[in-house]
């Protein structure tokens, strides 16, 4: 199933060699990602944002969050050059993308628990 949010392939792959870590790994995801929004939106230079966008990106893509991933290596390659209205609105997408992929992986989560 081809989905442009998140990569389930690389779910199954993660699920497959995490085994009994899956749960925590998805866990531990959802939380840095949590802090890692709240940062965005507190950073207030062009460095600080790239920064954590280069985390951020880095962690979904290992996680398989396409989509999240593609936006937080624009907000990384274009923090220094883009107005501040540009930078909100990305912080903003990347906050709705978040939003979007989110429930992905509480069920992920859920369904660990249960198998």
């Amino acid at each position: 199933m081809t989905d442009t949010h998140v990569d389930r392939e690389v779910l199954d792959t993660l699920r497959e060699v995490m085994e009994d870590g899956y749960t925590e790994l998805l866990e531990t995801f959802l939380a840095d990602s949590q802090s890692r929004l709240h940062e965005l939106q507190d950073s207030t230079s062009a460095k600080a944002l790239s920064d954590v966008a280069h985390s951020f990106k880095g962690s979904a893509s290992n996680m398989g969050a396409v989509r999240l991933a593609e936006l937080c290596q624009d907000l990384e390659s274009n923090a220094k050059n883009k107005s501040p209205e540009a930078l909100a609105q990305l912080v903003a997408d990347i906050h709705s993308e978040f939003a979007e992929v989110r429930p992905v992986y509480e069920s992920e989560k859920h369904h660990a628990h249960i198998h």
